[in-house]
């Protein structure tokens, strides 16, 4: 469920009255992650590396109180859950959009990710929730990439979290990871905060 709240009764008012108006409120960091515990689970558990990778988003995500609240044309809005958007190949060679409700359960959650994601590329038809916080995804594991930038449209505040394709390196494998924000749902500091944890969760939650 999304609630209407008003800026003042929250700690995002003077981001708010600074950055709902710019032509441009969105900023991107980049990090390069270790993501060797992560390769390594999913080998061994048969997971998929996105899907895991989608789960760790969420877990770091579901712990910093500024990814419930978001700008919406023009009004901030407070969500009680959190999902996140994966983009699915369909069959008929395009792409379609995929919600998936973020748990702690990572049993369910891949279940709700291969389930979600085999229908929409089936349907050829996207799928969304609406009354969620949804962190947008972008994995493109064709080509190692450095940096991804994505555009702005007014229509859609929600953060992105992009990669490329994996790094393997003499007993290592990295992942440089973009993450793109409204400077009006959070600060540099909250998104550098957000990052630190999916290391953390990357490296410690999946052995």
């Amino acid at each position: 469920m999304k609630t209407e709240i008003v800026p003042k009764d929250c700690n995002r008012q003077e981001a708010f009255n600074l950055w709902m108006s710019s032509p441009m409120p969105m900023v991107t960091l980049v990090k390069t992650m270790d993501v060797t515990r992560l390769l390594r689970y999913s080998k061994k558990s048969g997971m998929s590396f996105n899907m895991l990778l989608c789960w760790c988003v969420g877990k770091a995500a579901s712990a910093i109180e500024e990814f419930y609240v978001l700008p919406e044309n023009g009004k901030l809005y407070r969500y009680d859950c959190l999902a996140v958007n994966v983009i699915v190949n369909n069959i008929k060679g395009g792409i379609n959009s995929c919600d998936i409700l973020y748990t702690d359960d990572l049993i369910h959650f891949n279940h709700d990710y291969m389930t979600m994601a085999q229908l929409v590329s089936q349907n050829c038809e996207s799928s969304f929730l609406e009354e969620a916080m949804v962190i947008g995804t972008s994995a493109m594991i064709e080509t190692e990439l450095d940096c991804i930038v994505n555009q702005y449209a007014k229509e859609f505040n929600n953060p992105m979290v992009m990669w490329g394709k994996y790094r393997n390196r003499w007993l290592k494998t990295t992942l440089p990871i973009s993450f793109e924000f409204h400077h009006v749902q959070m600060d540099g500091g909250h998104a550098a905060k957000f990052l630190e944890q999916l290391q953390a969760i990357i490296t410690t939650e999946l052995r």
